[in-house]
């Protein structure tokens, strides 16, 4: 008895050990008692949109870091303001996190009865990384290259539609300056979420969508799904170095980076936001996720911008940017 006893007495003690290691970089965080539980990770759009898609490549990181599993979790609707919404009202231990891209900055000139303030709201936790988006068609559009779109949508705008992943949107925002630019009035398609509206584009059912490199870049690999006509970005892009930029092509200026930041609830305790910076930043290091990354040409946020006051100066920025942007527009969400 006694030796089954201590053989039973060792193997727990080894599972024990086993499991401590396994926490890793979480143990401080463990010790300190924080999390005790699973971290949900609200994401504003559909699953397999850009936002979803960064969303999930950055959880598994985070969750070894932190020692707990980080849950994603798509809050639909409102043009991704229901999200936003529901962090700030969410119980501020830092178990309930928010990713979301420039629409936190867009949001408060878009709508006239907004149920959060983005600058008063939320703690910040920091920035994650820039997106480029490229402007595309169905593969069988009649136009072939930027110079033809602009001439046949010029002569055929009440024909073309023009796709969205949404209301507040950045594809519905880059269609929008698209637009402005072009000098023509398109007809808006808008979905609920980015996937979506690709998938549709795809099947030949709208014309022209304007999407982050998240989801695109496959789709312009591929070849056969539908055409590109320029990425958004004043540069060209590493992993698309054959797609020229809107700007080259006649667009001046034409410059559509989306940028993605981490929050949680006003009030957070500073242990649990020091805890969700360190795992942001250990994920933003992770092989895994600047292989991915880089393949989707986008841009992890550098050291200093992925902070808590880096990204509550960008936003702070971004909000009064886009609110000459939207209100000399013209446009509204309601």
């Amino acid at each position: 008895m006694t030796f089954h006893f201590r053989s039973r007495l060792a193997s727990r003690l080894r599972c024990a050990a086993a499991f401590a290691l396994a926490l890793g970089a979480g143990g401080a965080a463990q010790a300190a008692g924080w999390p005790d539980k699973p971290v949900t990770l609200v994401v504003p759009y559909s699953a397999g949109g850009p936002t979803d898609v960064v969303a999930r490549l950055l959880a598994v990181p985070m969750g070894r870091s932190l020692g707990q599993i980080v849950v994603v979790e798509n809050t639909v609707g409102a043009g991704g303001t229901i999200a936003p919404a529901r962090v700030a009202r969410a119980r501020a231990d830092g178990h309930t996190i928010l990713i979301h891209h420039m629409g936190m900055a867009t949001a408060p000139a878009l709508y006239r009865k907004l149920p959060y303030d983005p600058l008063k709201d939320f703690e910040y936790i920091g920035q994650v990384l820039d997106v480029p988006m490229t402007l595309l068609s169905r593969k069988d559009f009649p136009a072939s290259t930027f110079p033809e779109l602009l001439d046949y949508v010029k002569k055929n705008q009440d024909k073309v539609s023009l796709a969205n992943a949404g209301t507040g949107a950045v594809s519905q925002l880059c269609g929008m300056l698209f637009m402005h630019q072009a000098g023509v009035k398109l007809t808006t398609v808008p979905y609920k979420g980015a996937g979506p509206a690709m998938n549709d584009l795809m099947g030949g059912q709208v014309d022209l969508l304007c999407d982050q490199t998240t989801q695109t870049v496959p789709v312009i690999q591929d070849g056969k799904r539908a055409k590109v006509f320029g990425v958004t970005t004043l540069k060209r892009q590493p992993t698309l170095p054959q797609i020229p930029t809107l700007d080259e092509q006649g667009f001046k200026g034409f410059d559509v980076k989306v940028w993605h930041g981490m929050y949680t609830p006003r009030g957070t305790p500073q242990e649990a936001l020091a805890a969700l910076n360190k795992a942001l930043n250990a994920a933003l290091q992770d092989a895994t996720v600047k292989q991915r990354i880089a393949e989707l040409s986008s841009e992890l946020a550098t050291p200093d911008k992925a902070t808590p006051e880096g990204l509550r100066k960008h936003l702070e920025a971004e909000v009064a940017r886009w609110d000459k942007v939207i209100k000399a527009a013209g446009v509204t969400a309601e």
